[in-house]
């Protein structure tokens, strides 16, 4: 079918993958970051568009798109970008996990009814950074710019309208849309009023298209696919289908899964998104991961995560009793805004380093594991689990996650899978549109190399360090998750 390309617009650069339509092996790649002043190494919530698109092209320079038939655009999320009647940003971006709007989040699950009342209508409970709620506080703060917003675009989708010369139809995809907060996975449309409810009056918004339908051609007969939002992409790119499960290590954690259906669920554990298929894609965050090895680091004066590997792994499964709660910043699974960490099972033997840095690895793991079940309790089929971020590749983290997960764990190489997702999505726009793809079914691409780990012969040890973990919590915060 000839070669495609992905761009990943994330929030600090633009990476272009360029690859072969029928295989996705990459052929080549540009890299540039936004040019945006980070005071203090602090990225700001307010950023001019323009600089997205200034980094694409010098990401795209020396000729790297050269022979490409059609763009995949995949972007960062919760950015919204507000256009006045005439197309022009009626202020910048508002980008990023927004801390400006977290009253106004309490505003809106408020004025709706609750917590349930949002679950029902989009499938999730507005947070601090979701464009729903920085509406809202648009709305409250700067009034005078709420009033001259005609249209709501994000990232990917600004993009997109950019590169097809500002065309009359706007366009975004089920992914995207489904991060916005007025717009529901489980029916497939728009809520309208929730804009309204957050701006103070309707906007425009782009028409949601099909997974492998086209945006459009540009004038030099490039074809534009839908785009996407990170995570959608990113989960494309990896290839993962039902029964499998995306497990994220950063600061924080995240835990996704391919599902048939839209959850609706009123504890507000479970964020309901569209995937770029046509599937569902169920989210459950943690608010502690990498930090709590961090944190466990500094304290026992370690100078990097993986010095705390290698102690942990002079300790042996259960770290001699120790338990640690990594609930350091409070924590959103279970729902224990206000609470600190625990460290339980202290005696004299166990009060060493090496168990400390055991247990450090083993709490994030289990709390991870906590936010699996929630999906596992909703009927979610987990088979597989990919494992993805850096710390991924530490050995203490592979040691322990196979059985503490209690399934195979696929650790894949490190890659720009946003970037080679938005890529797959052009070839199968290319496809469809040429005949040459099934519109319901996406290329077969090669599936990321990566390390496979089998819980093995460890699996009844990774269940009752589990039940020790699930013991401590229980007794600490009793009911925590029936709450």
């Amino acid at each position: 079918m000839g070669i495609v390309a992905g761009l990943d617009s994330s929030s600090d650069f633009t990476r272009i993958v360029v690859c072969d339509a029928d295989t996705g092996a990459v052929l080549r790649q540009g890299y540039a970051p936004h040019p945006v002043e980070a005071p203090d190494g602090v990225r700001p919530s307010d950023v001019d568009p323009q600089a997205w698109l200034l980094s694409l092209g010098e990401a795209a320079g020396g000729g790297l798109l050269e022979g490409v038939q059609a763009i995949g655009v995949s972007a960062q999320q919760n950015a919204v970008i507000p256009l006045d009647a005439q197309g022009n940003t009626v202020r910048p971006a508002m980008v990023g996990g927004d801390k400006r709007a977290q009253v106004a989040a309490a505003d809106l699950v408020d004025a709706l009814g609750g917590r349930e009342a949002w679950a029902q209508a989009v499938g999730c409970v507005p947070q601090a950074a979701q464009p729903v709620t920085k509406l809202r506080w648009l709305a409250k703060t700067e009034p005078e710019h709420a009033q001259r917003t005609a249209v709501l675009l994000q990232a990917h989708d600004w993009l997109v309208w950019q590169l097809l010369g500002r065309p009359v139809r706007r366009t975004t995809d089920r992914g995207g849309a489904s991060g916005t907060g007025y717009w529901s996975a489980a029916t497939g449309g728009y809520r309208p009023d929730l804009v309204e409810l957050a701006l103070g009056h309707q906007a425009m918004l782009p028409e949601v298209i099909g997974p492998s339908d086209a945006a459009g051609t540009t004038p030099e007969g490039l074809l534009i696919s839908a785009g996407t939002g990170e995570t959608m992409a990113a989960a494309f790119g990896l290839g993962i289908g039902l029964g499998d499960a995306v497990v994220s290590l950063g600061a924080s954690g995240s835990v996704m899964a391919v599902h048939p259906e839209a959850l609706a669920d009123q504890s507000g554990m479970i964020t309901s998104l569209a995937d770029a298929t046509g599937m569902h894609l169920p989210v459950v965050t943690t608010l502690n991961a990498v930090r709590t090895l961090r944190g466990t680091a500094e304290l026992l004066g370690l100078p990097d995560l993986e010095s705390l590997s290698e102690l942990a792994m002079k300790s042996t499964p259960g770290a001699h009793g120790l338990v640690l709660l990594p609930y350091l910043e409070g924590e959103r699974t279970p729902n224990l805004p206000h609470t600190a960490g625990t460290l339980a099972g202290l005696r004299r033997e166990s009060m060493k380093a090496e168990h400390l840095a055991r247990a450090a690895f083993e709490g994030m793991l289990c709390g991870l594991a906590d936010a699996l079940d929630v999906l596992r309790g909703r009927g979610v089929d987990v088979r597989r689990i990919f494992l993805l971020g850096p710390a991924a590749e530490l050995p203490a983290v592979q040691a322990a996650a196979p059985s503490l997960f209690g399934v195979q764990v696929v650790v894949p190489q490190p890659a720009d899978y946003a970037a080679i997702g938005a890529a797959r999505q052009a070839a199968w726009a290319l496809g469809a549109s040429q005949g040459t793809l099934d519109p319901r079914t996406p290329p077969a691409w090669q599936g990321a190399a990566a390390q496979v780990l089998e819980p093995g012969e460890e699996l009844a040890v990774g269940q009752a360090v589990r039940q020790q973990f699930t013991a401590v919590r229980e007794q600490t915060h009793p009911g925590a998750f029936r709450a």
